[in-house]
């Protein structure tokens, strides 16, 4: 009974989440209306949200989804045009540029920080060949703006860990951080020798409701809430003390759309800029979170593989060249995205 109720309410709540206004509102003027834009890799944490948002923009008819398996439900909400998509298969990923003749790109296809740990040839391949072969087919068919995301994963262990500028060492020691390092120097790349407009961010963790995480290290401040309306604890595969840079999904998509709607002579860093979020701890979220569940209990995994990684990021971002080139600021801190966190999960939980 308990679970027929539940999966009502998961109705309700998609169905409500259906007919609320979009935050990004779409601007009818004429370069709106005349984009064209493929989203590949929609299913994912970014891509669900991101296609909901550029659909808002530009009209659902404009924005064509595609991932390597069928939409999901979010994505399939939208009402927008998709199509299944490997960017390994050259071919495939060649005949859907070629039908659809996009203005605009953006690839999130990638395999994350722990599942590329545990699977690194395939995470190498899939980041790296994957990337090559949309700038190829961006220059190719002359595709006036490319997306790509890069991480706060591209740092290592002997680059500054407070404050981590634009530019440093950067000593990337997991298969995620030295593809998405690499994959920096090939976008600049391809922007100095084919005038390519390629541009990236460096997303720090991501934290959102409305899709699950991917994979990543920083996936354990999605599960907390979770487990905070599910059971009232959650044990963290990170320890009490370890801070890392996050950012909320809205925030993140904003920056997304802000960047790529800068004109062009505004970006000066074309291999990824800098996002700094708002950094914090384990302890210091589930702190937040007992202001909401008092009940709330934290405790921390002895020891687990993805904290090798989390030791080797900054704790804190310096995104200043964000700030000055594209008047990038933050909208959420930490008692902001918990509140909205939690009023949005309880809901469908």
């Amino acid at each position: 009974m308990f679970e027929l109720i539940s999966y009502f309410n998961l109705i309700n709540h998609s169905l409500n989440q259906l007919f609320q206004p979009n935050p990004y509102l779409c601007r009818q003027t004429a370069n709106c209306m005349s984009e064209k834009i493929l989203v590949i890799g929609a299913n994912g944490q970014i891509g669900t949200e991101l296609v909901s948002a550029l659909r808002g923009i530009h009209g659902a008819n404009a924005v064509i989804a595609s991932d390597i398996s069928s939409p999901n439900y979010a994505v399939r909400k939208n009402s927008g045009p998709y199509e299944i998509v490997n960017v390994l298969d050259k071919d495939n990923l060649h005949h859907i540029f070629d039908k659809h003749r996009p203005t605009q790109v953006y690839l999130l296809a990638a395999i994350l920080s722990a599942v590329g740990e545990q699977k690194p040839k395939m995470a190498w391949d899939l980041n790296m060949t994957g990337l090559l072969h949309v700038l190829d087919f961006s220059v190719e068919f002359k595709i006036s703006k490319v997306f790509w995301p890069s991480s706060i994963a591209v740092f290592g262990p002997h680059s500054p860990q407070y404050d981590t500028p634009q530019y440093c060492v950067m000593d990337p020691n997991t298969v995620y951080g030295f593809s998405k390092l690499a994959g920096e120097r090939w976008c600049e790349y391809y922007f100095t020798k084919y005038g390519l407009d390629v541009r990236s961010l460096r997303y720090p963790g991501l934290i959102g409701w409305r899709a699950n995480p991917g994979g990543g290290t920083t996936d354990y401040a999605v599960h907390i809430f979770h487990q905070a309306l599910k059971t009232g604890k959650y044990e963290s595969f990170l320890s009490a003390g370890t801070a890392l840079p996050m950012m909320y999904m809205d925030d993140a998509i904003r920056a997304t759309i802000t960047l790529m709607d800068a004109p062009a002579d505004t970006v000066s860093i074309r291999s990824a800029y800098n996002l700094a979020g708002v950094s914090f701890t384990p302890t210091e979220l589930a702190g937040e979170i007992k202001k909401h569940i008092p009940a709330f209990e934290i405790t921390y995994a002895d020891s687990d593989p993805r904290q090798a990684i989390a030791d080797s990021w900054p704790k804190s971002i310096d995104d200043s060249d964000a700030q000055k080139d594209w008047d990038w600021q933050l909208e959420y801190d930490l008692p902001k995205m918990v509140e909205d966190m939690l009023t949005n999960l309880k809901n469908i939980i």
